[in-house]
């Protein structure tokens, strides 16, 4: 990969690093990083412009991508097509609290004038929602039927289970999308795939962007808390308390942020990762282990609103009765 760093970007690299467990290359003040375009070409490129407008504001742990010699954005090699990214800084600034960080980064980027169309997810939960439980009941009906072995016998028994549980989510996103209380801090934002710490790493990784409505992170943030076995949820509240010192939630916000919280992402990403996977022995004790926590993961939703002083019974907020 030096050689495509020296012939396309005339980079002379000198040394291995190691960051985020991806490799890259240090060249005098820059780190390089070369990351498989594996996506449409539109997405990478607005993922791109994101990318860009978190340096310009500040953020220079962000890895930018940048163009070949000739101008491009993308190399060919063996048949397959890659982008350089550049990192000019890296991160190291833990102090500051986590809720307030990702606020300001949410405040930061609502500056963006500019809403993307193919990364963006913004007022598109519940059609999305649809669309992946229908292509997922479709897939593993076929799957199913070619792949005999424990893995497929598991999730054909536990997928009605996934099925009522997003079918609860869509129809709880459907009746919220009528609620009114909404404010500024509605508008969208930056946001990231699957938000856990994102922002104390020490790169933001271009890959990693998407347009979206805040909750997007915060849900996804509680979402890896709930799951986690060291489940603290003082240390969550703060999190959410620091959070809306900076930006505050509506009540529409928190509406959406239980509707993502029912709806079983976690479940659908390891199905989905299971598609292109070989190892059924792999993926049938991950999928058991995962299953074995949703009792506790419902369980700790059942007190969500509670635990955040949340008063959901004055604000008329709605929770699923049978948590």
């Amino acid at each position: 990969m030096k050689e495509l760093l020296l012939v396309n970007y005339n980079i002379h690299a000198t040394e291995r690093v190691r960051i985020n467990g991806r490799e890259g290359f240090r060249d005098n003040d820059y780190y390089y990083f070369i990351i498989s375009s594996s996506n449409k070409e539109m997405i990478h490129l607005e993922q791109a412009a994101l990318a860009y407008y978190l340096a310009e504001i500040g953020y220079n742990h962000t890895a930018i991508p940048i163009p070949t010699m000739g101008n491009k954005w993308f190399v060919e090699k063996d048949k397959n097509h890659y982008m350089v990214f550049r990192v000019s800084a890296i991160q190291n600034d833990n102090q500051q609290s986590h809720g307030k960080r990702l606020a300001e980064f949410h405040n930061r980027s609502a500056t963006y004038s500019y809403e993307p169309k193919e990364i963006s997810s913004y007022g598109l939960w519940k059609d999305l929602w649809i669309k992946k439980l229908t292509a997922f009941e479709q897939k593993i009906k076929y799957e199913s039927t070619s792949h005999k072995n424990k893995y497929y016998r598991l999730l054909v028994d536990i997928f009605p289970y996934i099925i009522g549980l997003s079918e609860n989510a869509i129809q709880y996103l459907q009746e919220s999308e009528t609620d009114k209380r909404f404010h500024q801090s509605d508008q969208g934002v930056f946001a990231f795939l699957r938000y856990e710490n994102h922002l104390f790493n020490p790169v933001i990784w271009t890959d990693n962007l998407v347009y979206d409505h805040p909750t997007r992170d915060l849900a996804e943030y509680i979402r890896y808390q709930f799951l986690n076995e060291d489940f603290n949820r003082k240390e969550l509240s703060s999190f959410i308390n620091e959070y809306q010192e900076v930006r505050p939630l509506s009540i529409f916000s928190w509406r959406l942020l239980y509707a993502r919280l029912v709806y079983p992402i976690h479940l659908f990403d390891l199905i989905e990762d299971s598609f292109s996977g070989q190892n059924a022995d792999w993926y049938h004790a991950e999928l058991k282990r995962i299953v074995k926590k949703q009792g506790v993961f419902e369980k700790r939703l059942e007190n969500f609103f509670d635990w955040m002083n949340v008063d959901y019974r004055g604000y008329d907020l709605p929770t699923l009765k049978w948590l």
